[in-house]
């Protein structure tokens, strides 16, 4: 429920912004699940392909950050409330962390391109949610990250030939 301080005037429903919100919410929630294990594996990559792949988790890490901002401001936009705190994204986020103490770069580039198509899947339902609540704003907004994510996995899967 959103504190009356934190209700932001629109003339979206607020039964329908609160589901599109929700969804949201989840996206927002697995941006920074994908943020840090792109930014793990960055960190942590090693091999023959070492540049290559820091510099490209690092430029995806950047784009994934990129749109947490967006996505949370979206969210209030629609008059309603989103994540608090790295408590808050766990209750949230469906992308897996990996904590493992070493990962192979070919196994590396398979997870992110998973998580990166699962993200899309959640930008797609996030979607159906705007377009059912006549949010036509979060419905633009939404294809530009459904984009990136998908350039992220194509990028992630041609890397990952001969790795």
């Amino acid at each position: 429920m959103t504190a009356p301080e934190l209700k932001t005037p629109t003339d979206l429903k607020s039964n329908a912004t609160k589901s599109v919100a929700e969804a949201l919410n989840g996206v927002l929630a697995d941006s920074y699940a994908l943020y840090f294990k792109t930014k793990n594996f960055h960190w942590h990559v090693s091999g023959p392909h070492f540049r290559d792949y820091h510099l490209m988790f690092d430029d995806q890490a950047t784009q994934i950050l990129a749109t947490t901002d967006l996505i949370a401001e979206r969210v209030r936009k629609t008059g309603n409330t989103t994540l608090r705190s790295v408590g808050d994204i766990a209750r949230h986020q469906s992308v897996v962390d990996n904590d493992a103490d070493y990962v192979s770069p070919a196994d590396m580039l398979k997870e992110l391109r998973e998580d990166n198509l699962k993200l899309v899947e959640s930008l797609r339902a996030a979607k159906a949610a705007a377009t059912e609540a006549g949010d036509n704003a979060t419905e633009g907004i939404i294809d530009d990250w459904t984009d990136q994510a998908e350039e992220r996995a194509w990028f992630l899967f041609e890397a990952s030939r001969g790795a």
